[in-house]
């Protein structure tokens, strides 16, 4: 018998937390994503023995003991490798990743192109903090240049990643970006993910109030974040500002902020959100405040690409009808085998 065969329960938030402790740093923002994720899960349909959590290394590493589901905490930078091996294994689960910028675009950062570019149907949630929290504030592959931590004492050299334009390089199917107190936003866009057949990737803005408080506080307080950034919506003109006075227009084959009005600027002369159009999702994505609203909501999806599982679910039962005879313990003691002696 699977939890298919049984019947559903009518979950609440509260069904999917565990009897552990929450320790976190008090004012951290996982602690929105986490309600947020809860919030999320009795949405969708499933039995909570179908969710399986992964995490690598870092403060939200402890994001699958707060669950209660199935979860895994593994080792730094391969929570994806962990993820796609259970995804294979049985992939009627529903496999989620939660960890930070650090473990998943350093170490960690060739399994998640990997994860991604394969198009294995997990979902992706990386709470960018732009900080390397839990070893106490050194800077991490998504800091700024200039960024002054304890490893960088004379600020950082590095161009910081760009973890969009990264997961949209990697051929990723599903690109999204939210804020972590903007639950609004944040729990339908996880279940588009959850609903989506193949990688989703979520960026999520955290914010690390010991090591790097207010790094994104221009993109998610009330009097900051109407100018500095731009929710999408498919199908609808790119529309922002406090008073939704300004919008962005392709000039010259880039994009750029106008005002709605100055120099006879219409909403038809905006730039229209096409989720589909790939193209446009790197420009997106590599918009910058303050110079551009950055882009807040569901970037790119391609729903028609198969998912990795599915694929290989059918290689493994072509082979099985093209040799219906041939066993595991024949193919492994068989003659393609050598002793070293």
């Amino acid at each position: 018998m699977t939890s298919t065969d049984l019947p559903l329960p009518t979950y609440k938030p509260k069904d999917f937390a565990s009897d552990q402790d929450v320790r976190w740093c008090p004012g951290c923002g996982d602690y929105a994503v986490l309600a947020a994720v809860r919030k999320t899960l009795p949405k969708l349909g499933r039995h909570k023995e179908d969710f399986v959590f992964v995490s690598g290394i870092g403060c939200a590493a402890r994001f699958p003991y707060y669950m209660e589901t199935y979860g895994l905490h593994s080792i730094h930078g391969r929570a994806p490798a962990f993820a796609t091996g259970i995804k294979l294994a049985n992939p009627d689960l529903d496999v989620w990743i939660v960890s930070g910028d650090g473990d998943l675009l350093s170490i960690g950062g060739n399994h998640t192109i990997h994860v991604m570019r394969r198009n294995v149907g997990v979902r992706i949630i990386l709470l960018n903090n732009r900080i390397y929290g839990l070893t106490k504030g050194q800077y991490s592959p998504t800091s700024e240049r200039g960024k002054v931590t304890k490893s960088t004492p004379m600020g950082s050299i590095d161009e910081p990643v760009n973890p969009l334009a990264l997961a949209l390089a990697a051929e990723c199917t599903f690109v999204a970006r939210c804020i972590d107190v903007d639950a609004k936003m944040l729990v339908p866009t996880m279940e588009r993910a959850a609903g989506h057949e193949g990688c989703a990737f979520i960026e999520v803005y955290q914010d690390c109030n010991i090591f790097n408080h207010q790094a994104w506080f221009y993109a998610s307080q009330k009097d900051t974040r109407p100018n500095n950034t731009v929710d999408l919506v498919n199908g609808e003109p790119l529309i922002f500002g406090e008073n939704r006075d300004k919008g962005v227009m392709i000039v010259n084959g880039r994009p750029r902020a106008v005002t709605l009005g100055s120099g006879g600027v219409t909403e038809k002369d905006l730039l229209v959100h096409d989720e589909t159009d790939r193209t446009l999702a790197f420009t997106l994505a590599n918009m910058r405040s303050p110079e551009l609203p950055e882009p807040l909501g569901v970037l790119y999806c391609n729903p028609d690409r198969p998912a990795y599982e599915q694929e290989s679910r059918e290689q493994i039962r072509q082979a099985e009808e093209a040799r219906p005879d041939t066993k595991l313990a024949a193919l492994v003691a068989g003659p393609d085998t050598w002793t070293v002696g």
